[in-house]
């Protein structure tokens, strides 16, 4: 036999024991180390055409986005529309369908349309981030609060939501009535401030029949740290099947009632607070 005979033999062998390991289910590494072929060219020659084991092949968090990206070219879709679709850049793309057969001339009016969709993503985008910037400044500017501007703040917030006194109606006792939660935190510690205890205030919720109102009833009751003792029946509203509502899903919890029981003087109070704000506000002097 001669040597090169000899040399393609050896080949053949070493050649037929890394297919039956790689059968096996062994990595490159361990057919490495079981032959001791420590030559990578030579490894791969000879495990070629023996798909790797599944083991071994690492999660692609893109898989899914490529399979898909391949499904939409199949489905005549350009790069731009594949591109806005899956959010993907676009070198991507041109990678995993590059070989798919390319989609009929679109359309110039589609074309269009879908660059300005493009560019009203863009800006939308741009002003969602400078709304963000606007109202984090804000809220930084405020800074602690004193019990004297507490005290104005809410006066002027009862002002304008709570029940107010009328000569052909009197009531004078305190109720509010929000569906804010920012709102209800400020007017219960604004209520702290004027030293009025918890164990006069009476709550209920106001809600649409259609909305998840034992849900509602738990948000409420845990926002003001109150147990169901403190809360009166809830107050039903009729859905009007005329009218398309918007206060709908899963953030819609009605309005919550705050009402200071013994409160004609507290009222009293508010009022005469408020006429102050406002000749202060509108003073000349």
């Amino acid at each position: 036999m001669t040597e090169t005979t000899g040399t393609y033999a050896d080949y053949e062998d070493l050649r037929a024991r890394a297919i039956a390991l790689r059968r096996e289910g062994c990595s490159l590494r361990q057919i490495r180390d079981r032959l001791k072929v420590f030559n990578n060219d030579l490894l791969n020659r000879l495990v070629q055409g023996e798909p790797a084991p599944e083991w071994t092949r690492r999660p692609n968090a893109k898989d899914e986005l490529r399979a898909r990206a391949r499904e939409l070219r199949l489905e005549g879709f350009t790069y731009d529309q594949i591109e806005v679709e899956l959010g993907c850049s676009r070198s991507s793309i041109s990678l995993w369908v590059r070989d798919l057969p390319k989609p009929p001339r679109r359309d110039p009016s589609e074309q269009a349309r879908l660059a300005a969709r493009k560019r009203w993503e863009h800006e939308s985008a741009v002003r969602d981030e400078e709304r963000r910037r606007t109202k984090e400044a804000a809220r930084q500017e405020v800074g602690p609060m004193s019990d004297r501007e507490l005290f104005l703040l809410g006066v002027g917030l009862y002002w304008a939501e709570g029940g107010k006194d009328k000569p052909y109606d009197r009531r004078e006792n305190v109720a509010f009535v929000n569906s804010d939660p920012g709102m209800i935190k400020v007017f219960l510690s604004w209520l702290d401030l004027l030293q009025v205890e918890r164990e006069r205030l009476r709550f209920y919720v106001m809600i649409h029949e259609t909305a998840d109102v034992p849900g509602a009833e738990r948000y409420w009751a845990d926002l003001v740290g109150a147990d169901a003792t403190a809360f009166n029946k809830t107050t039903i509203k009729k859905h009007n099947p005329k009218t398309v509502r918007k206060n709908v899903g899963d953030t819609y919890r009605g309005c919550l009632v705050i009402k200071v029981r013994q409160s004609a003087d507290l009222y009293r109070r508010i009022e005469g607070a408020w006429c102050g704000i406002v000749e202060a506000a509108t003073s000349t002097d």
